[in-house]
């Protein structure tokens, strides 16, 4: 049975014609092959440097998948030169597909929903983010986007015949279908230890008034609605009385001049770490040298980034925003509104003034991250996904 995939992504090519993700990899795909023989990919792809991608991403090795190059559609001027061209190549690669899955939000992704219903082809759509937040909190043009693009999102995620959310609520609220559904993240953690934990623990106990404190954040580091600036700002805020004892680490692809301007503005260049992106095969060794885990987005799913970081024990703090709620506890979550930089300030400084809530925080993600192992998850999501490839042999 062939399936085909479509999303916006990208992928990355490099002078071989190899193709790469990071989160887009071999064992991301493998959860399709449970139920179909081979996948093409249809999504926008961007060009790399070998040395680079080796660096930083997967490459994809699967032989039973292959890539098919789609216009960008990410831009107004994608939008407005290169819809019908999509079109048409969605039409051609559809039609010879036996069932098609979709990712949203994407512009590519709502292209091929209608060129499904046109060809009568049964489609399942993964809905793992917002667009009305994508789009808001992106920039000012955005914002005149914003909302005839989530009232196409809703449209179609209304009418599918199978929808899977990656978030229990959130999602599921804000995009309602009338098809069948399932909640379940995108996110498989492998086998958890419990030597994690203790070592999470004994670092917590380890604090004391000389402690630097590491906060992290993982996440492109020039998107605007990721929101590292926002943390930048609270520990500028907290320096000008006089606390000193935080440091952020950012991990991620992108150009780090905005938020580095902003730090200079804020006095915190000193204090501020930009890293890079970093492997996937290297993230849970960089969450263990940190001491917080930050998610300040004004856009999200349900992001990877904190369940991996519960994962590892890790204290987290996180916007209101999307499906982050449904992971951390009230006391960690902040609004994503102007008093966000005066929320985290007072978060930050209650967790390091009490150690025993740190702990506490370390244990209860370390168990609710155990929702998300692997196993767990691909037998789940396996079973709708056959539900979903029976119906239409």
């Amino acid at each position: 049975m062939k399936a085909v995939y479509c999303y916006d992504g990208p992928l990355y090519r490099d002078e071989e014609g190899f193709y790469y993700g990071r989160n887009f990899n071999d064992q991301m795909f493998e959860r399709y092959f449970k139920v179909v023989d081979s996948l093409e990919i249809i999504i926008r792809v961007r060009e790399m440097k070998q040395e680079d991608a080796i660096r930083s991403l997967s490459r994809i090795k699967n032989p039973n998948i292959s890539v098919t190059e789609c216009p960008n559609l990410s831009s107004v001027k994608g939008l407005l030169t290169k819809t019908l061209e999509v079109y048409k190549l969605l039409k051609e690669r559809i039609s010879k597909a036996d069932v098609v899955f979709v990712r949203v939000p994407s512009n590519i992704s709502n292209i091929a929903i209608d060129v499904c219903k046109k060809l009568d082809k049964k489609y399942l759509i993964e809905v793992v983010g917002c667009q009305w937040d994508a789009y808001w909190n992106y920039s000012l043009k955005g914002k005149l986007f914003a909302l005839p693009a989530t009232l196409m999102m809703k449209q179609r995620i209304k009418k599918a015949p199978y929808v899977l959310y990656v978030t229990n609520k959130f999602l599921q609220k804000r995009y309602p279908t009338n098809g069948k559904t399932i909640n379940c993240s995108n996110v498989e953690l492998a086998e958890m230890t419990n030597v994690v934990l203790d070592n999470r623990i004994n670092r917590i106990k380890e604090y004391d008034t000389t402690t630097k404190y590491i906060i992290g954040t993982a996440a492109g580091i020039d998107v605007l609605f990721k929101g590292q600036e926002y943390i930048i700002r609270a520990i500028g805020a907290l320096k000008e009385k006089g606390i000193t004892c935080f440091e952020y680490w950012l991990v991620g692809g992108g150009t780090a001049s905005r938020l580095m301007k902003i730090a200079e503005e804020c006095h915190v260049t000193e204090q501020v770490k930009i890293m890079g992106q970093i492997p996937q095969s290297k993230i849970y060794d960089w969450l263990d040298e940190i001491d917080i885990y930050a998610q300040p987005s004004r856009q999200e799913g349900l992001p990877r980034a904190v369940i991996e970081a519960m994962s590892r024990g890790v204290p987290c703090i996180g916007a209101k925003t999307a499906g982050i709620p449904e992971l951390l506890e009230e006391d960690y979550v902040f609004s994503n509104s102007k008093t966000e930089v005066e929320e985290i300030c007072n978060i930050l400084m209650r967790m390091i003034n009490d150690k025993t809530k740190l702990q506490d925080s370390s244990k209860r993600n370390y168990e609710e991250a155990k929702k998300y192992q692997r196993n767990t998850l691909i037998e789940k999501r396996t079973a709708f996904f056959k539900e979903f490839v029976d119906e239409n042999i």
